[in-house]
């Protein structure tokens, strides 16, 4: 999806799918250490744009101090951590918070209680599967969370 939250049509080459297809049935035999490995190729999307994921997560738009889309990290948190991370929001947790900042049970300011849901404001209403965004890919850790 574009920043629309349009669906973006990709062409691709007959040929180009005819490979994808036989390179998912076959497997890569490599030595690795005097030991045959074997390797199958799986193709995931992640085609998940930023905005559509805030959008239907409840979260606050990107100029939320809370950065991140998939875990509970600040913009200064993430600035002095660009290694390791783990996935740590998850829809259900998001419904929680969203309770949490509808209710205000403990009657804390709106800063206060913006820190204790970690940016959620608004209803989820579409369960996401975590995947990697462009914030990651551009920082270059996506293969950092687990």
């Amino acid at each position: 999806a574009d920043e629309s939250d349009h669906e973006t049509l990709t062409a691709i080459l007959s040929p180009l799918i005819a490979e994808r297809e036989a390179m998912k049935s076959s497997e890569l035999m490599l030595e690795i250490g005097g030991i045959l490995r074997s390797f199958k190729f799986i193709f995931r999307g992640t085609g998940y744009d930023e905005k559509l994921v805030r959008e239907v997560e409840g979260l606050e738009a990107s100029g939320s101090i809370f950065i991140c889309t998939l875990c509970d990290a600040t913009r200064l948190e993430a600035s002095q951590n660009l290694v390791f991370h783990s996935i740590t929001r998850s829809h259900s947790e998001n419904l929680q918070r969203y309770e949490t900042w509808r209710a205000n049970p403990y009657h804390e300011s709106v800063d206060e209680l913006r820190d204790r849901v970690k940016g959620v404001s608004a209803k989820p209403f579409i369960e996401t599967l975590p995947s990697i965004d462009a914030l990651h890919c551009d920082i270059g850790n996506a293969a950092e969370f687990y």
